[in-house]
């Protein structure tokens, strides 16, 4: 199959049409980021690679590293993730606060805002230097050192993050943190301002498509049943409110954030990134949900 011809015309047909999505503009750093950028990022097991656009341009990855977080989670405590947060999807948008005060301060699942944070505290918990261990973690599945926080888009969610505060404040009233609000929302926000290329993201995330194994020298970084768990709350929970609906017109799993950002992986195939700044309504980007539409019907490589 000819996967350079086929995102090539995916993101000819993408571009030829009206991009009715706004980039998120309560976060001002992600309000500067030019609209109009768009690049796709295809790499498969059998170590090709194949790029169009921005793809090797980067930007800040926002949500997406919650599956980071999870995975790591995961590999340090097992089980005892699934006590203090959920695997339902929410229904909700991604920073409601209804649900979670009705739950009790347990979180639907764990890619939500308030899930992410319980996520962090745990990672709190258990590193001894949590935010210099989590990005070596990334800068391992990404087989790239050079990935890094953009410190600045850090610093500009800490000055607007009072949803989150009151997420994790409220969390702390009912004892699912542990730690310091401070200390758990600054590692949050230092984890969603790492930045990636749409070529380092897919990279990243063949992991998951590789049955928890490194692609690049096959190192077990999590068992193939923590693999399929982490793919399955992916699938129901990735796109927030929109996750069943992705579900209906992609098929596969996959994540998204607010800087435009989306990746999904096909179990034993690929990993596919793409990023166009402008969102839907939902709060997933609106081009790169067409576009990965586009190559799973063009391809016929769904999970379905």
């Amino acid at each position: 199959m000819d996967f350079q011809k086929i995102i090539n015309e995916i993101y000819t047909t993408c571009n030829s049409e009206t991009d009715k999505g706004k980039v998120a503009n309560y976060i001002p750093e992600l309000k500067k980021i030019d609209p109009t950028k768009f690049g796709i990022c295809l790499n498969t097991l059998n170590n090709n690679t194949y790029g169009v656009g921005n793809f090797n341009e980067k930007f800040s990855i926002q949500s997406i590293t919650k599956v980071f977080a999870l995975t790591l989670a995961l590999k340090l405590i097992g089980e005892k993730v699934w006590k203090r947060v959920g695997v339902e999807p929410s229904g909700d948008p991604f920073n409601s606060l209804v649900q979670l005060e009705f739950e009790k301060g347990i979180p639907r699942n764990p890619l939500i805002n308030s899930g992410a944070l319980v996520i962090c505290d745990i990672l709190v918990s258990n590193l001894k230097n949590p935010k210099e261990e989590f990005l070596g973690f990334v800068q391992k599945l990404s087989n790239n050192n050079a990935i890094n926080f953009n410190k600045t888009v850090a610093a500009s969610e800490k000055k607007c993050g009072f949803k989150n505060a009151a997420h994790i404040n409220l969390m702390k009233s009912f004892g699912n943190i542990k730690n310091s609000v401070e200390t758990v929302l600054d590692f949050y926000y230092h984890m969603c301002s790492i930045e990636m290329t749409c070529n380092e993201l897919s990279s990243s995330f063949l992991v998951y498509a590789n049955e928890g194994k490194l692609p690049y020298n096959n190192e077990e970084i999590i068992s193939k049943s923590i693999a399929k768990r982490i793919n399955a709350t992916t699938l129901l929970c990735g796109l927030y409110d929109e996750a069943g609906n992705f579900a209906f017109k992609v098929g596969l799993p996959g994540k998204s954030g607010v800087g435009g950002g989306l990746v999904a992986i096909h179990p034993n195939k690929y990993a596919i990134a793409v990023w166009s700044p402008k969102l839907n309504k939902k709060g997933n980007s609106n081009k790169g949900f067409k576009a990965l539409e586009l190559f799973t019907t063009k391809t016929e490589l769904s999970i379905f």
